[in-house]
């Protein structure tokens, strides 16, 4: 019998991003596109001055301050730009065009977040995790070199392409403004905020739906943009206007509050942690025990438990089995096209029939 998602015509979707959305979520999106709190409007043709998005926004912020646990001395920007956005926004905030800034490179991301900020500062590389073309580690901190005048060190939490994620966070650094790209693990787990400077995140993996970037900043870092730094990139600007100095994403701030509803609904980032711990393990289990089978591309104790990454055989047992879930309803899972292979990504709002359907599939390909 077809399962409920693939009666309804929805596919198990384990994108990298834009990723699956709850349904719930969805179903309550639904409702509001036609008159959305009798406002007469649909909530994506309210006026971000009015009232009632007000009220979205707020309740949105108060949400994720509650999830992260977030000090009072912090800001939350909802800016646009992507992760990609920020490469440059970063730097333009917070360094002078001479300043040495730290980059802890550990996959493709940070990589590009590396390169962008040439243009805005003079970046050090403190680790490379690349080794013969690929990142499959984490270098060991206690090689990393930080400079004594650094502006800052950045990292990315967890790497979407590469599936090299920190297990533990780089906070031990003292006197180091912390800046993390975590757009990719965002809400997977709790993460103490008082340690960074900035976490940004798009929204698009497990916070909601693309065209929202979520800037965590300390608010004693907003005085120092660049002369050059545009506008709709200045965090002082973004915070002293709430994030309506122009008009903001609303329907996707609208999205990311009702996720994050969601998510507290599912007992906070705790809880979250607890079912993706448990997630991944089924699926590395598989691997592991597959007399290489299935071969993963990480380093066990860096492996993801968001992105996990994997090689078959051959590109034609990889091609086999692509077509293989495609028959079950399960799509998205390719590599990254810069690295090919299998790409499985577990955010939050992955159903567990569409868990158990992958797993099934795998335990029994090997055999076909």
């Amino acid at each position: 019998r077809a399962s409920r998602t693939m009666e309804e015509g929805r596919v198990f979707n384990f994108g990298a991003g834009p990723a699956p959305l709850p349904e719930s979520v969805i179903r309550d999106a639904q409702k509001s596109l036609l008159n959305f709190r009798s406002s007469g409007r649909s909530i994506m043709e309210l006026s971000h001055r009015s009232k009632v998005f007000e009220d979205v926004l707020e309740t949105a912020e108060k949400d994720l301050r509650s999830l992260l646990s977030i000090p009072s001395n912090y800001k939350v920007l909802f800016m646009q730009g992507g992760g990609t956005g920020q490469f440059a926004a970063v730097p333009l905030n917070l360094a002078a065009s001479s300043d040495v800034c730290d980059y802890a490179v550990t996959g493709s991301w940070s990589q590009k977040a590396f390169a962008e900020a040439k243009k805005y500062c003079q970046p050090r590389m403190v680790c490379n995790g690349q080794s013969n073309g690929k990142y499959t580690r984490i270098p060991d901190l206690s090689g990393w070199e930080l400079h004594p005048e650094a502006r800052y060190l950045y990292y990315c939490s967890n790497e979407t392409v590469d599936g090299v994620q920190f297990q533990d966070l780089p906070t031990q650094f003292p006197n180091v403004n912390l800046i993390a790209d975590m757009s990719s693990d965002f809400l997977s787990r709790p993460v103490d905020v008082a340690k960074h400077a900035i976490i940004y995140a798009g929204a698009q993996k497990n916070s909601g739906i693309a065209g929202l970037t979520i800037v965590i900043v300390r608010d004693d870092l907003l005085n120092q943009a660049q002369a050059i730094t545009p506008t709709v990139m200045n965090y002082k600007i973004f915070a002293d206007n709430k994030s309506l100095y122009h008009t903001p994403p609303t329907f996707s701030i609208y999205m990311a509050g009702l996720v994050f509803r969601w998510t507290l609904d599912q007992g906070g980032l705790e809880a979250i942690k607890k079912i993706s711990e448990e997630r991944s393990n089924r699926f590395y289990s598989i691997i592991d025990q597959s007399n290489g089978f299935y071969r993963g591309t990480v380093e066990k104790e860096f492996r993801s438990k968001m992105n996990i990454t994997l090689r078959l055989k051959d590109e034609a047992t990889e091609a086999t089995f692509l077509a293989a879930t495609r028959e079950k309803g399960i799509v998205e899972i390719a590599g990254h096209r810069s690295v090919g292979g299998i790409r499985i990504s577990l955010y939050n709002a992955v159903p567990e029939e569409g868990i158990r359907t992958l797993i099934d599939l795998m335990q029994h390909f090997p055999q076909k």
